[in-house]
């Protein structure tokens, strides 16, 4: 394990949105705590989450996104962002769409991993699309691929990805490899096809018996919260009773989420959502079958053989009930 920034041994994820470089900007502390996982898979729930076991409640220093910011994201001056959380004093908690083998890992830090089906993640994704408030940029993001009126398509498009993103003037290419020349093939995912998020998990999943990293679930949140939030105190060297974490889960469900969509929401102060609220959506596990004919669904058990072992695939489709990381 090292604790020295650079390039060596590291995949360099660069898209018109996020560069991972970033992260050489930011000195890591003893007790920083790093979120990763692909888009829709629950980090703004462990945001939450791992927010009210720092501050011991519910309450907030300022939006959720800024106390625990996006550090990859282009879109802020990486200046300003170190500059934040160079500030903070409390225990640092930082949000990353990066997999694991695009960060230089530090042995004083906690890497929390969250999964999720891949066929519910890409639902999600789907209906965040259509609340992004931009709708130009909308298009330009979705580049045909969910503009398509056949939601069969484009399950199918995702599947068969990697899709990646176009090229914006001005911006860096999309994929980078080592000393800036072009990205492995293997390696150029786009966040949001299939491949990318199986990629994404196994980079978790191939780490997981280091002991500062740790993998939660979307649907164990969703199956006993409260068992969720004292196993993640328990990862981050804190000690609470159930039923304190129960007290705190009433923080973290839907409801109590969307009530405080201005303070919860990814950017919720920049305008990015037609609604904040909406954000939080009330969409269940599965919504995917509606969309999924035969023919889909069977190539959709292919591809994901195809992508990653049958361990790593009985954990990003069930979680701990499937497999446990342990």
């Amino acid at each position: 394990m090292v604790t020295t920034s650079g390039t060596t041994g590291r995949t360099l994820y660069r898209t018109w949105i996020s560069d991972n470089l970033r992260w050489d900007a930011l000195a890591l502390r003893e007790g920083d705590i790093v979120i990763s996982a692909p888009s829709k898979c629950g980090v703004t729930l462990t945001q939450r989450l791992i927010s009210l076991l720092v501050f011991d409640g519910p309450q907030l220093p300022g939006p959720l996104s800024a106390v625990s910011p996006w550090l990859d994201r282009t879109a802020r001056p990486i200046e300003e962002v170190v500059a934040t959380l160079d500030a903070q004093r409390h225990r640092r908690f930082i949000k990353t769409h990066t997999p694991l083998d695009g960060l230089v890992l530090d042995e004083r830090v906690t890497y929390i991993g969250v999964g999720r089906d891949p066929r519910d993640a890409a639902m999600s994704e789907l209906f965040q699309w259509d609340n992004m408030n931009d709708t130009n940029l909308d298009r330009r993001l979705r580049g045909g691929r969910l503009d398509d009126p056949s939601p069969v398509r484009a399950f199918q498009a995702w599947m068969e990805g990697p899709i990646m993103p176009p090229e914006i003037p001005g911006t860096p290419p999309p994929f980078l490899g080592p000393r800036g020349g072009p990205a492995h093939p293997p390696l150029a995912r786009h966040m949001g096809s299939l491949a990318n998020i199986l990629h994404h998990f196994h980079t978790i999943w191939s780490r997981r018996q280091l002991p500062n990293v740790a993998m939660f679930h979307y649907t164990d949140y969703r199956t006993d919260l409260v068992a969720e939030i004292v196993r993640l105190a328990r990862v981050l060297g804190l000690h609470v009773s159930r039923g304190r974490a129960a007290e705190l889960a009433q923080h973290a469900t839907l409801d109590a989420m969307r009530a405080r969509a201005a303070d919860l929401a990814p950017d919720s102060a920049e305008g990015v959502w037609r609604s904040n609220e909406r954000f939080f959506r009330a969409g269940g596990s599965g919504e995917w079958r509606d969309f999924f004919d035969e023919r889909v669904y069977r190539r959709y058990y292919d591809r994901i053989n195809q992508l990653a072992p049958p361990d790593l695939l009985a954990w990003a489709h069930e979680g701990r009930r499937g497999l446990d990381p342990a």
